[in-house]
């Protein structure tokens, strides 16, 4: 089941909070769900990770991640590019 809401996770720029955690901004796969996500903080044990180009923050278990290898780098970013392009026709 995906969890999905805004939660505000104090962190400084690109800084990883706590040992173990990635820097914020860090593009991670959750398996879980097989989307990528900028790590955005930890909060009760979670992780929360935002949509490549901006959306809504989801939850995950940092088990169920694994840093993004370039084709899901490229995958993240087309389907960001589809999003932007859907806003705009007409």
């Amino acid at each position: 089941m995906t969890s999905e809401r805004h939660i505000d996770v104090p962190h400084g720029p690109n800084t990883a909070g706590k040992p173990g955690e990635p820097a914020v901004g860090t593009l991670l796969l959750d398996t879980a769900h097989d989307k990528v996500g900028e790590f955005r903080g930890e909060c009760e044990g979670s992780w929360f990770l935002r949509p490549v180009g901006g959306g809504v923050e989801w939850e995950t278990d940092p088990a169920d991640t694994r840093p993004a290898r370039p084709a899901d780098r490229a995958r993240a970013r087309s389907l960001a590019e589809e999003r932007v392009r859907g806003k705009f026709r007409v």
